[in-house]
């Protein structure tokens, strides 16, 4: 690997005046080398400065030269109309710049959970990832959902304490929260020169230095000083730690250590690099990324740690007839494989945004998408700066651009070549847990919110729409309140459709009250040829959201050809989810015996058999309706906690415990009924003199009490009643 400058002292290495032109190609036509690429995302929860800190690197490296901050609507990252108006991020941008050598393609994710899938898919294609923490908040709740998707796709980070200079700011505490709630081995490598209001600068712990920053240089300027003498015994405490750290990811670097050997700070950047991919060391750098400080060593550290595409094990998948697994290197001679994540719906053209893997994509070029086994054909090539697009020939092996052009191609779908085919792993998304009516307010727009719904779903896998069989409305799911309040308003503008909506409701499911073995048997004779299949299906309840279907036949009770069908049935009848139209959840079932007929038997009896087990099975043994309930994070001052748990506890809610925030703040972490949340957030404001805010996230589902569950049901029949059904 290429090693970028040593850390700048005394003002910025790039010219801050000469606009950075982002080509794939060097003057000599050449590709920059895959080892100075850096694919990296910036996560965080909500409002701790995620793109803040990506609007800080656009602007030190020369691709913008001005800064928009969030607050004002006027940050590059955010360029959605809704994000503007309601000052934070959406949808997950992409961007690209350069920094002393280093390629950065970047993309800056969402913060709230209602747009956690977009955090979902782009840490499924990225190679590293930027921590943001809020240093007084420490580890918040989405800080800790996108952790956890990060240890999902093995994605190595690096932290960034950000407002240090924020009220209530507590570096130590922060570090705390991220190994003891995230579980991660944090070493900081630098240490912050005061706090809250006295922030003025930063030590390196690797360099034994301190750097003071001029303030009014917006960040370009800083002078160096020996490390002040108050802080001489925590830096050695630091220093230590990461040495030894930084030692045991290399033998050859350990033997030295032990032998007494000083290490040479580029041996602990090699070791520190080594730790950060594997996952066993997360440097911790802090900063102010709104008052323009230390951002640019924070960039330093994501060319000196962050993975490039080559220290990444190579794609693994399989074969789509066969299964069998196919390894391909991240090596632009190596056959294509690359994965869409991402679709925007566009008035210029859908963009389908794509990580290659290996190979590379050409203008004009064919492809096979091997999941919907169908040819694409490549129209434009781009790269993308927040809304713009830059245009270019082709994507090689390490690149994330966007395709203007396809028909059939959605997010997760593999792109390849059909003599050469592979099948990547997708991605998982949670199911809705909200959903309400809409029509347009006019009656000759029915047509066109029909159309627009099918885009927005196919950009977003996490929005549904549908049509209720039984009331004929059309009904929108999602994540939360905030996520079907952004795509109706994004029919007004983009789609140019004014809409009514209904009341949220909550996305009930139901499943069985206990095990039971029922059979399903489907016999007509009309005459001419009948239809005979009988199915005898063992099921139990059991703790996994998720169904299952499996087959225990022995002896040809039902031939092999129709033990699929029986498991199509049943799914079936989850879906239909009679009696209440709340889909089935939490079910395993096992065809144990069964009968069929030479003649009369079929693929669509068997599969009616399957249906006719559920129903019998509602019968004999009855549902329980389950509802969402949600993992709450409430803020609140200390004088109101009385009221706020009571408010909890009046939503059915339970209290994991609480403990103190920053000043007089409290934090009550727990669970609550999402039913039970709507229009929480001006229930709060009351009873904390306007202070107190909170957060939520899907934890599981859970049997609605039986009282709650009989109004749910007369709710139910009023409604078929008042459409005559």
């Amino acid at each position: 690997m290429s090693t970028p400058d040593a850390i700048q002292s005394g003002k910025q290495s790039q010219d801050p005046d000469a606009r950075i032109h982002i080509p794939f190609h060097d003057e000599q036509g050449k590709r920059r080398s895959l080892a100075d690429v850096r694919n990296f995302g910036v996560m965080a929860h909500i409002d701790a400065g995620k793109t803040t800190v990506t609007e800080r690197i656009l602007f030190y490296s020369g691709r913008i030269h001005r800064t928009g901050e969030v607050h004002d609507g006027g940050a590059t990252m955010d360029h959605m109309k809704e994000e503007q108006e309601r000052g934070i991020t959406i949808t997950s941008a992409a961007t690209n710049t350069s920094w002393k050598g280093c390629q950065f393609n970047i993309i800056d994710t969402p913060g709230h959970v209602d747009f956690t899938a977009e955090v979902e898919r782009s840490l499924r294609v990225l190679d590293g990832a930027v921590a943001v923490f809020d240093a007084q908040a420490g580890v918040e709740p989405q800080s800790e959902t996108v952790w956890r998707q990060a240890n999902r796709y093995n994605v190595p980070r690096i932290c960034f304490l950000n407002k240090m200079d924020k009220a209530g700011a507590d570096f130590d505490n922060a570090v705390q929260s991220i190994r003891e709630r995230l579980g991660a081995r944090a070493f900081p490598i630098q240490y912050p020169i005061g706090q809250e209001n006295d922030f003025r600068g930063i030590i390196s712990v690797l360099e034994n230095k301190a750097i003071f920053y001029d303030d009014d240089s917006q960040g370009r300027s800083w002078h160096e000083a020996p490390v002040p003498e108050e802080y001489r015994e925590k830096i050695d405490e630091l220093r230590l730690a990461i040495v030894e750290a930084a030692a045991e990811t290399d033998d050859a670097l350990l033997e030295r250590y032990l032998a007494g050997e000083e290490l040479h700070r580029d041996d602990l950047l090699q070791g520190i690099r080594k730790g950060v991919i594997t996952g066993n060391i997360v440097p911790v750098l802090c900063g102010s990324a709104l008052r323009n400080k230390g951002i640019q060593r924070l960039m330093d550290a994501i060319c000196y740690f962050l993975p490039c595409p080559l220290d990444i094990t190579s794609i693994v998948g399989e074969h789509p007839d066969t299964g069998e697994k196919i390894e391909r290197q991240a090596d632009v001679d190596e056959p294509l494989a690359a994965l869409a994540f991402k679709t925007v719906a566009d008035k210029n053209g859908d963009l389908y945004f794509v990580r290659v893997y290996s190979g590379k994509l050409v203008q004009g070029m064919q492809l096979w998408n091997a999941v919907r086994r169908k040819r694409e054909r490549v129209g434009r090539l781009v790269i993308m700066h927040a809304a713009e697009r830059e245009a270019v020939e082709e994507l090689r092996a390490g690149q994330i651009g966007a395709v203007v052009g396809f028909k059939d191609t959605y997010t997760g779908d593999t792109l390849c070549t059909k003599d050469a085919p592979i099948l990547l792993e997708s991605m998982t998304f949670p199911e809705t847990v909200i959903s309400m009516a809409i029509h347009p307010k006019s009656r000759g727009d029915r047509d066109k919110l029909g159309l627009a719904l099918t885009r927005l779903a196919k950009e977003d896998p996490t929005f549904r729409a549908f049509t209720d069989d039984e009331t004929g409305d059309t009904i929108i799911s999602g994540m939360g309140e905030l996520h079907l309040e952004v795509l109706v308003s994004r029919l007004l503008n983009e789609f140019r459709l004014d809409c009514e909506v209904g009341r949220p409701k909550v996305a009930y499911r139901q499943t069985l009250k206990k095990d039971c073995d029922i059979e399903g048997r489907h016999v007509k004779q009309s005459g001419g040829r009948g239809q005979f299949a009988v199915s005898r299906v063992r099921i139990t309840v059991h703790d996994e959201t998720e169904n299952k279907y499996e087959s225990s036949i022995v002896g040809g009770s039902v031939p092999k050809e129709y033990i699929g069908p029986v498991g199509q049935g049943l799914m079936w009848g989850c879906d239909e989810g009679y009696p209440l139209g709340f889909p089935f959840v939490k079910l395993g079932f096992d065809l144990y015996d069964g009968k069929h007929h030479e003649v009369d038997s079929s693929e669509m009896a068997f599969k009616e058999s399957g249906r006719l087990v559920l129903r019998n099975a509602v019968a004999k043994v009855g549902v329980d309706i389950l509802e969402p309930w949600m993992n709450v994070m409430i803020t609140a001052p200390e004088a109101n906690l009385g009221d706020v748990l009571g408010s909890v506890n009046q939503r059915r809610g339970q209290v994991d415990r609480t403990e103190s925030g920053s000043g007089d703040a409290m934090r009550i972490y727990g669970q609550v009924p999402l039913a039970e949340m709507f229009k929480y957030a001006e229930v709060l404001r009351g009873l904390s003199q306007g202070r107190g805010v909170y957060t939520m996230e899907p934890h599981e589902y859970r049997a609605v009490p039986n009282s709650i569950a009989e109004g749910i049901r007369k709710e139910i029949e009023a409604e078929r009643k008042a459409k005559g059904k």
